[in-house]
């Protein structure tokens, strides 16, 4: 995510708090000063009212008012008088004198002459509801109600590290938004809700229509609902948005969403011994890698266990079941997250908290990987509060490192994965060793701490070639050949990375392939090649895009490097519609790292005001790699 305190630092837009992923309360006020104002509610979704007892009050004069009362209303932290003057009006003659009227303003229209006072400022408001502070409520039936893109309409000429910000939070706003109304959406899936769930899964749709994950939750309402001919509608829409956009046809779980798994189906009468049996066969054939034989048997359990009257057994399949379908087939992370939702119903109804443990554990992943930082860190520290033993503890502690690391918080990464690696070592928990020993590695090699980063990676690939854990050997393979080319160790790079990129291609895994196929990439443009590494950037973003539940770091990382290529040849045009498509994504998805790297390249390309938007939401990542980069690129101004 954009940490919480890059956010005030920069653009003090904190519309809700990242900080473990809970909302902030949409009541402002100041210690030891009564200012109340009776019903006063600021609307920044969509063009930006202020209303009072219910009453649309005459707007502040000047299009920088609402860009002030945005800054300051929502950032977390008091804001110097400077700090805004230079923001907002530095070609003023006198931008402290222009701030000062822009404030007489805004108590105008609020109608509190003793608010936004001091310096710092001083809100001095109590009893104020902010629409989008609203986004994380426990009544889902509110994100109905969320309309518009934040300021909607409103641009600030001459001022444009404002407007940095303003587009990165539009991005993040929106997909704050649409994170909730999936989650909704799913959850009411999940009870058997299906026309309840239409209206949110048709919001997440229109608020991103080019997320074909979005179409497919739509399309499992639809089908859910009885609705076949709306389904297979919405089916016809997606494949036509893909294929215009992107240039590539839709992916068969889509079609699959329009088909019930439970027509047609004669459910027998539950008998524990053979639910048993088929969870254990079930759960044995995905481990060997047997994916259609294993879900099958699952898919039998399930349903044969949901006619019995052991609630403990029904979890434990669905469990297992959503398990699979998550990390053992791409693509179905919708059908799993439906799944765990179920389990976790299951499972809290009977009181079983490992089951519920296990599924807010995969819940919280599924959410890790789209890039829903408030949604992961809530499921996640659900299943924290619910672990009751050491392996439950040391595969959530890796799973909120990379969430945290995705966001750009290094050290908290670093701290949370040594720890999940330190119980995994004391229960015999290979595998999840291994796995956040990788992802350990990661967070050390992006803050260029190589050492440290190589001494992980060796021992996460020691205990993968220990346990033949051949499905996830590309991912360490690849960090260890990027590694090894950073190093001036290329002689080593080619043998390790075209052997993860053919293991990659023969296991089907469109990040394992994304990511082999993006150090091929930067190994040829270390040679000069720039036009094959090029092409190997390409398919390695083309691998990513393949599924509809891709892991979105990846892609980042790739158009970063896409970016990077682009600019060495030149080819300014590409580069700049590659940064597009990274500054969305990075902002959609809480990436504080690649927001200030997108910044730094939008300044490469002549957008004067992102050296300083980058440099100013850098300063609250933790990665000394990063500020020199930043540094670096300052002493390079004209």
């Amino acid at each position: 995510m954009l940490s919480s305190v890059a956010r005030r630092q920069v653009f003090g837009a904190d519309v809700i708090s990242e900080t473990h992923g809970r909302v902030r309360s949409t009541t402002i006020g100041v210690e030891g000063k009564d200012t109340t104002i009776v019903a006063l509610n600021i609307r920044l979704l969509g063009l930006p009212v202020i209303e009072r007892e219910g009453q649309v009050v005459a707007p502040p004069r000047g299009r920088k008012a609402w860009a002030v009362l945005a800054y300051v209303v929502l950032h977390d932290r008091q804001v110097s008088r400077r700090q805004l003057a230079e923001l907002l009006f530095s070609e003023a003659d006198d931008p402290l004198g222009a701030l000062r009227w822009t404030f007489a303003e805004l108590r105008r229209s609020i109608g509190s002459p003793g608010a936004f006072r001091g310096d710092p400022v001083m809100v001095g408001l109590s009893g104020v509801t902010i629409d989008v502070a609203s986004i994380g409520t426990s009544d889902p039936s509110v994100l109905l109600s969320l309309r518009g893109e934040l300021l909607e309409g409103l641009s600030v000429d001459g001022c444009p590290v404002f407007e940095s910000w303003l587009t990165v939070e539009r991005y993040r706003v929106s997909a704050a938004i649409e994170g909730r109304l999936r989650l909704a959406a799913i959850g009411l899936i999940a009870s058997g809700r299906f026309d309840d769930a239409i209206a949110f899964a048709s919001q997440t749709v229109s608020r991103n229509v080019l997320d074909e994950a979005n179409h497919e939750l739509l399309v499992r309402c639809l089908a859910g609902s009885g609705d076949e001919t709306g389904a297979a509608r919405q089916v016809a829409v997606c494949e036509d948005v893909m294929r215009r956009e992107f240039g590539v046809a839709a992916s068969p779980t889509l079609r699959a969403a329009a088909r019930s798994r439970d027509s047609g189906r004669r459910l027998s009468l539950c008998d524990r011994s053979e639910v048993n049996s088929l969870l254990e066969a079930g759960r044995a054939a995905v481990a060997a890698g047997a994916m259609e034989a294993g879900l099958n048997c699952l898919y039998s359990a399930v349903d044969k266990a949901a006619k019995g009257t052991d609630g403990g057994l029904h979890g434990r399949t669905l469990v297992a079941l959503g398990g699979a379908l998550v990390h053992g087939v791409r693509g179905q992370d919708g059908e799993g997250a439906i799944v765990l939702h179920e389990a976790v119903r299951v499972g809290s109804s009977v009181g079983d908290h490992r089951t519920v443990t296990i599924a807010c554990r995969e819940l919280g992943f599924i959410e890790v990987q789209a890039g829903h930082r408030p949604t992961a860190t809530e499921w996640l520290q659900r299943a924290t509060d619910l672990a009751e033993d050491d392996d439950a503890r040391a595969s959530i502690l890796g799973v909120r490192g990379m969430n945290v690391s995705d966001a750009g918080q290094y050290s908290e990464a670093i701290k949370l994965l040594s720890e999940s690696v330190a119980l995994a070592e004391r229960c015999g928990d290979l595998r999840q060793q291994a796995w956040s020993l990788s992802i350990l590695a990661r967070a050390h090699m992006l803050r260029d701490e190589r050492g440290q980063a190589v001494e992980a990676v060796d021992r996460s690939l020691e205990l993968v070639d220990r346990q033949r854990w051949v499905a996830f050997r590309p991912w360490p393979l690849a960090l260890k050949a990027e590694l090894d080319l950073v190093g001036g160790s290329a002689e080593f790079v080619t043998e390790e990375i075209e052997q993860a990129w053919a293991l990659s291609c023969q296991l089907g895994d469109p990040c394992w392939e994304g990511m082999t196929a993006r150090v091929l990439g930067l190994l040829c443009a270390q040679r000069g090649d720039f036009v094959s590494a090029m092409t190997w950037l390409d398919a390695a973003l083309r691998r990513c895009e393949s599924v509809s539940d891709m892991y979105l770091w990846v892609k980042a990382y790739v158009l970063d490097s896409m970016i990077e290529v682009a600019l060495a040849t030149g080819d300014g045009a590409r580069a700049l519609q590659l940064t597009g498509s990274l500054t969305a994504l990075a902002a959609r998805c809480d990436m504080a790292e690649f927001v200030v790297r997108a910044q730094l390249h939008r300044w490469r390309l002549g957008d004067a005001g992102a050296l300083e938007a980058a440099r100013l939401l850098a300063a609250d990542v933790d990665n000394p790699a990063l500020h020199r980069l930043v540094e670096r690129h300052r002493r390079e101004q004209p």
